[in-house]
């Protein structure tokens, strides 16, 4: 092979551009992707992965065990033609040197070419699919006059699902219960900004008692001790929880008439499931599908349980490409 000449850009040698664009957190607000684009962008993927053009591997998990969780995942999709790779790192130390407690990037390539196209902010990417996973369930297990939400865990996961559910739900109302005050406080200004009625309360049972939908996000420690209990619920309510139903306890989870996951597959490759398989009635590709019922009744407690879906990553990131090209944000 010849050598690479130093005097001729790379990208006439190799295909490979010689720089790479990099979307912001702030350039990727200025996208201003919507609720619904978002639900649609990850329902097309799923229903992709199902014809077999799309693929994604059960995420990778590294524990260092000093309460460190670092995990990778990683999908692929013939149309949009990319890979998209989300290497995440938590850690509570980086409390103490006041950022955030999860980090992460998200890197696109085209799947057919191998080429680079963009690298993305990953805590972005991944609030947003997590509450649009959760949209997605909602609107198939979740009362449509849903119009209260309790949140346990206030942090950016439960803003981002507020954003979602008001666009879903005729919302008037939250109940926010966390480990701090802070964020608590925060994610209620934000719902008064909105003009909702905005409650902190004192306990977690107070905040899930009598709502309509449930969003737990608590951040997974070390030897978390579970500390709700799905009995509390009324009939009629929704869960979506993003923290792998670890805060609950287990035997509580049998008031739910019905649990659906993200994927039974990668839940099949797991130690320890999330909730007891017999539980689980199905996964969100059969939501999406139709092949398992969604809601069956007024009175049905539902909840979605999951670890996240490198097919979520995907959507989110790849539609942001799309639109940022389109926008003239980064170069056509």
């Amino acid at each position: 092979m010849a050598p690479i000449d130093p005097n001729i850009p790379m990208n006439d040698q190799t295909g490979s551009p010689t720089t790479v664009p990099y979307l912001s957190r702030s350039v990727l607000e200025r996208l201003a992707i919507t609720t619904h684009e978002a639900i649609d962008s990850i329902e097309q993927l799923i229903l992709g992965q199902r014809r077999g053009q799309v693929w994604c591997a059960p995420k990778v998990v590294v524990l260092p065990g000093d309460d460190r969780y670092i995990m990778a995942t990683l999908a692929v999709a013939d149309e949009p033609r990319v890979v998209a790779t989300k290497s995440l790192v938590l850690n509570p130390r980086n409390r103490d040197r006041g950022i955030s407690v999860i980090n992460s990037l998200v890197t696109l390539l085209d799947s057919e070419t191998g080429l680079p196209l963009a690298i993305v902010e990953g805590n972005w990417v991944t609030a947003r699919r997590t509450a649009g996973l959760s949209a997605i369930a909602a609107k198939r297990l979740a009362r449509t006059d849903s119009a209260s939400i309790a949140f346990i865990g206030c942090g950016v996961e439960a803003r981002s699902h507020l954003d979602a559910f008001c666009d879903l739900f005729p919302v008037r109302e939250i109940r926010a219960f966390g480990r701090g005050t802070e964020n608590r406080d925060a994610l209620c200004r934000i719902a008064e900004a909105r003009g909702l009625a905005a409650i902190a309360s004192k306990t977690a049972r107070e905040a899930v008692e009598g709502a309509d939908l449930i969003v737990t996000s608590v951040t997974l420690v070390p030897n978390l001790v579970p500390f709700l209990d799905a009995r509390w619920l009324k009939p009629g309510a929704f869960l979506t929880s993003t923290d792998l139903a670890l805060p609950w306890v287990a035997e509580g989870m049998g008031a739910f008439q019905r649990i659906v996951i993200d994927d039974l597959e990668q839940e099949a490759k797991m130690s320890k499931p999330m909730v007891p398989p017999a539980l689980v009635v199905g996964d969100l590709s059969g939501l999406v599908s139709g092949e398992i019922a969604g809601r069956a009744g007024a009175e049905e407690r539902t909840a979605f349980v999951f670890r996240g879906l490198a097919i979520g990553d995907l959507a989110l990131a790849a539609l942001a490409y799309r639109r940022a090209k389109t926008s003239g944000a980064i170069p056509g």
